[in-house]
């Protein structure tokens, strides 16, 4: 049985090649906005039409977003139900039950795996989702639903905090949807176990977008010092450790994580070899500089200093500052690795600014890796949005 949903429509010169080759979004000034579609429920599921009424799809619609819809599926006969939702999953784990042997993973990429603001994150028996649109809020009974009738996991905590749902005027909430948590879950990762806080930790709990920039952070770290910057829960540090570095010093502002990394330390049996400081980054930096502190290996992985275009310049500000700090505390020959995940900072302008920030602190620098965020994180190729993360390693002399 087709649904019948209501009808939006495209404003007359909205070319729609971009919709019909893949690209996902419609914007406030792109859709025709009257009273009836204003009075559309957030999250509405309607039947998208071209300015000639042509047929693009089914779409979501959230009139107080400036991503005003979000193309579900291109069948404008399809049914937008439990049964759809659990498709898209189960699409979406046969692609990580491919790439990983243990079920710790990004289940689902938003835009990238069909589900449009959807992330999902998984751990083992347990699952974080954020239903970081108006549509996933509206149908979080039956996401959990599906996503519990696929995988069979019994645990599963909605994370309801960031910009994104800010952007989507939702609420923000944490809840416990299903199941049990006694506390964090441990997580095996490139020979180190990290303790993620499912309910209170940053994001879903770990960025498991690191994965393959840890590793390779790890192939240099043999006998080497190592200064983890905006370590979270020990991401590099603890990889790093596990792979042989004589020692790791973790730098973070949050107490929280601080204790989870420890106690990931612990975990992975390097907690001799292992050390915390709490603070802000830059004063942090500009303290061991003073304390004429010099290390093998340097990794910042800041947050998002340029979440939106109008937040860019400050942005490659900060990262260029980031990097004239950081390499001033990297020992001759040694390495230094710089992250951004500011979608508004693509990789020739952030690596401007990093090569920019080493150049002040007086160094030379050859720039030996450019990682991404690993595979369990695909790309949607029409969506600049869904390639965020950016990972440069360097080889520093003088």
């Amino acid at each position: 049985m087709t649904q019948d949903y209501p009808t939006v429509r495209l404003r007359p010169k909205v070319d729609p090649r971009p919709l019909r080759r893949g690209f996902p979004w419609i914007y406030a000034d792109q859709l025709v906005t009257d009273r009836r579609t204003r009075a559309l429920p957030p999250g509405a599921i309607v039947r998208l039409e071209d300015g000639e009424r042509r047929p693009l799809g089914l779409a979501t619609v959230n009139a107080g977003s400036r991503i005003i819809a979000r193309i579900l599926d291109r069948d404008v006969g399809a049914r937008i139900d439990r049964d759809w939702i659990a498709a898209r999953i189960a699409r979406a784990l046969a692609l990580r039950e491919r790439l990983h042997e243990a079920p710790f993973y990004r289940l689902v990429h938003a835009e990238a795996d069909g589900l449009p603001g959807v992330v999902i994150d998984r751990f083992g028996a347990a699952a974080v989702v954020q239903p970081n649109a108006a549509w996933a809020e509206a149908m979080i009974g039956d996401l959990v639903a599906a996503l519990g009738a696929v995988t069979g996991i019994g645990t599963i905590v909605k994370n309801g905090f960031g910009r994104a749902r800010a952007l989507e005027g939702l609420a923000e909430e944490c809840v416990l949807m299903a199941g049990e948590l006694a506390g964090p879950v441990a997580v095996p990762m490139n020979g180190a176990t990290y303790m993620a806080d499912l309910l209170g930790g940053q994001k879903t709990g770990l960025f498991l977008d690191q994965r393959p920039n840890h590793a390779f952070a790890a192939r240099l770290a043999g006998g080497a010092r190592v200064l983890d910057m905006f370590a979270h829960v020990g991401g590099f540090a603890l990889a790093a450790l596990a792979n042989g570095a004589a020692g790791a010093l973790a730098v973070d502002g949050s107490a929280p994580a601080l204790e989870l990394a420890r106690a990931g330390a612990e975990a992975t049996g390097v907690a001799s070899r292992f050390e915390t400081r709490r603070g802000d980054a830059f004063a942090v930096m500009e303290a061991l500089a003073a304390e004429g502190a010099r290390f093998d290996l340097v990794v910042c992985d800041p947050p998002a200093f340029a979440p939106s275009r109008q937040a860019l310049a400050a942005g490659l500000r900060a990262y260029e500052r980031v990097a004239r700090l950081a390499a001033a505390l990297v020992a001759p020959g040694g390495f230094l690795g710089l992250c951004s995940c500011s979608h508004a900072a693509d990789l020739a302008a952030f690596r401007a600014a990093s090569v920019t920030g080493i150049g002040r602190a007086g160094r030379q620098a050859q720039l030996i890796h450019t990682g991404f965020a690993g595979p369990d994180h695909p790309q949607l190729p029409q969506l600049a949005e869904s390639g965020y993360l950016k990972a440069l390693f360097f080889r520093l002399d003088g």
